[in-house]
C-alpha cells in the first residue's frame, strides 16, 4: 500500500526483455535505504516486489500482463520514473491509499499553465472515467492527485510546483501514455451494489416461493 507521495525519481539503467516479459534494472537512492530483497516499491504507480537490489540500483520483475496494460511496456534505458516505498503504519498518510494495481492508462492532451500551477487534462476510456469523480482522488504514475475536472472522454488534475518537483509528470510530452489507479473506495462500493442487485434478481417472491417456505 502508498501513499501517491512521491520520494523519487529513478532512472532506468536497462531492461532486460523476454518474449512477454522484463527485468527492468533501475537506478535510485532513497528507495533503496534499509530495503530487503521483497520490499515493495511503486514504479511509475505499478507495484513491484524488489528481487536484487546493489548501492545504488534494484531490480524488479514485470510480467506479461504489466508489461501490456502500463506504460512499463515501452521504457527504454534512461527513461526516468517515479519511485515511493510502501507506506509504514507508523507514517503520514499525506496522499491517499494507492495499491499499486494500474486500472487503465490515458494519454496526456493538455497543459496548461493557471498562476503557480499546471493544469493537465489526460484522456481516458470509460472504464477508468467511471470511477474518478470531481474533487476526488486519483493516481497518475503513483501520484496522489485531486481530480479538478472530469467529462465524458478525459479529466484534468492541477501540479503544484513541490510536486512537478519532486515526480516526473510535468517532464512528459503531449501524446504521452500513463499509468491510472482509481480511488478503491468507488470499486469496492460498485462491487458491493452490484452483488446486492443480483442477488435481488436470484431471489423471486413469487406464490411458489410463499408455498415452499411456509406461508400457504
Amino acid at each position: 500500500m502508498f501513499t501517491g507521495l512521491i520520494e523519487e525519481t529513478g532512472i532506468v539503467k536497462s531492461v532486460r526483455r523476454g518474449r512477454e516479459s522484463a527485468v527492468i534494472y533501475i537506478s535510485a537512492k532513497i528507495v533503496l535505504e534499509g530495503l530487503k530483497v521483497g520490499d515493495s516499491i511503486s514504479t511509475n504507480g505499478v507495484c513491484f516486489s524488489v528481487t536484487s537490489f546493489s548501492s545504488d540500483t534494484f531490480t524488479v520483475d514485470v510480467m506479461a500482463e504489466t508489461m501490456r496494460s502500463t506504460n512499463l511496456g515501452d521504457i527504454t534505458s534512461g527513461t526516468i520514473l517515479n519511485l515511493e516505498r510502501a507506506l509504514k503504519l507508523s507514517g503520514r498518510l499525506g496522499g491517499h491509499l494507492v495499491s499499486g494495481h494500474i486500472d487503465g492508462t490515458g494519454v496526456i492532451r493538455d497543459f496548461r499553465r493557471e498562476d503557480i500551477a499546471t493544469m493537465v487534462t489526460i484522456e481516458a476510456e470509460i472504464s477508468v472515467l467511471k470511477y474518478i469523480i470531481h474533487k476526488g482522488s486519483v493516481a497518475i504514475d503513483g501520484i496522489s492527485l485531486t481530480v479538478v475536472d472530469v467529462n465524458e472522454s478525459s479529466f484534468t488534475v492541477g501540479i503544484i510546483p513541490h510536486t512537478s518537483g519532486e515526480s516526473i509528470l510535468l517532464k512528459r510530452r503531449l501524446g504521452e501514455k500513463v499509468n491510472i489507479e482509481c480511488d478503491m473506495i468507488g470499486k469496492y462500493v460498485e462491487k458491493f451494489t452490484l452483488n446486492r442487485e443480483m442477488n435481488t434478481k436470484k431471489l423471486k417472491i413469487d406464490e411458489a416461493f410463499l408455498k415452499e417456505n411456509g406461508f400457504f
